[in-house]
């Protein structure tokens, strides 16, 4: 199967999730700097969940561009992602509105936590069709950078529960690991000479 329409439904899933996000932020009640205080946990969250849902958006292109065909594995294993990927917006509102207070900062974590690891599980569905010799499975390699995501979301959600602020630490730890679209990929493709 080609993976076109993979493709173009996982990013108008991606789009409406953002949008949802969005539509959670309200304006602040008054025209003080009070006001806007209060709102301001809301904001830094969904800015923090936007930059997530924006590396998980970068990243999947990456993969699917690596990628040459699909089969009905890959579907389900992308539906999965997409499936923890949707809860992103309810886990951004529950954390942000309760002002991340321990439960809903670990809830906050586990959502990412179950989002990396089904990406995980999609890599090694598209490596398992393309072969260990493909330019993706060479890319990924050992995959340090995915398995220390694992653990530090770990640790977060963890620390959530006696350290809030330490757990958002942690999750702001693991988008700048992947702020920048996975290179592994990028590299393998300049070296084979693909775009």
């Amino acid at each position: 199967m080609k993976k076109d329409r993979l493709e173009a439904f996982s990013d108008g899933v991606i789009a409406i999730l953002i949008t949802i996000m969005v539509l959670e932020l309200h304006p602040p009640v008054g025209a003080t700097l009070a006001a806007l205080q209060v709102v301001l946990p809301r904001l830094l969250n969904y800015l923090l969940s936007f930059i997530y849902v924006g590396i998980y958006w970068n990243n999947h292109h990456h993969l699917l561009h690596a990628t040459d065909k699909v089969n009905g594995a890959i579907l389900w294993a992308n539906l999965h992602l997409l499936f923890w990927l949707s809860l992103v917006p309810f886990a951004t509102a529950y954390a942000g509105r309760t002002g991340f207070a321990p439960l809903p900062t670990a809830v906050y974590g586990l959502v990412f936590l179950l989002s990396a690891i089904a990406y995980t599980i999609l890599q090694r569905a598209i490596i398992k069709l393309h072969g260990p010799s493909s330019r993706l499975s060479i890319a990924v390699g050992s995959d340090v950078k995915g398995y220390t995501s694992l653990a530090l979301y770990s640790l977060g959600i963890a620390a959530a529960f006696f350290q809030p602020l330490v757990a958002f630490g942690l999750y702001i730890a693991v988008a700048i690991i992947w702020l920048v679209p996975d290179r592994r990929i990028e590299q393998m493709e300049q070296f084979t000479g693909q775009t």
